[in-house]
């Protein structure tokens, strides 16, 4: 049995981005193809957790290789997408020189695929949160349903 949302997706106004892509790159590092968040609706300090998406674009670089005929979004880039959206939620409640760059992934399950014209939404919960690391659940979720959970750490470098 799938595990419960780390947030009601149905409470997010998904009209509504408090963090566009151009604030992200304030904080974030990652550029081009390598940007694998469009926004962030929100983020909670009070509740450790935060929300973000990733629109799939018909001409991703990874669309033509990654099924020809029926192209599928790496599991590897779900997980740098939850990445990224843990990566802004510490950077922005505890900044630090650098930034924050993986140091393990654990616990990660695909349960189900994500294709060209989704809309990837990406789900945060912090469990630790550290001058050194920190540790979050992250989910992947389409159309109310999980595509991908998986444990993240992250250490800055």
């Amino acid at each position: 049995m799938a595990p419960h949302p780390i947030y009601d997706i149905s409470k997010i106004d998904q009209t509504q981005v408090t963090y566009p892509k151009e604030e992200i790159e304030k904080i974030n590092p990652h550029r081009f193809e390598f940007m694998m968040l469009d926004g962030v609706f929100f983020y909670s300090t009070e509740d450790r957790v935060i929300a973000g998406y990733k629109d799939i674009e018909e001409d991703a670089f990874w669309v033509r290789g990654h099924i020809p005929g029926r192209p599928i979004l790496p599991g590897v880039l779900m997980i740098e997408a939850g990445a990224q959206l843990v990566s802004f939620y510490a950077q922005r409640s505890l900044p630090q020189p650098g930034f924050l760059g993986f140091a393990g992934v654990d616990k990660v399950k695909f349960r189900g695929s994500v294709v060209p014209g989704d809309r990837l939404i990406i789900l945060g919960d912090l469990l630790e949160l550290k001058p050194r690391r920190c540790l979050a659940e992250t989910q992947g979720w389409v159309n109310d349903k999980l595509v991908y959970e998986g444990r993240i750490t992250g250490m800055w470098l």
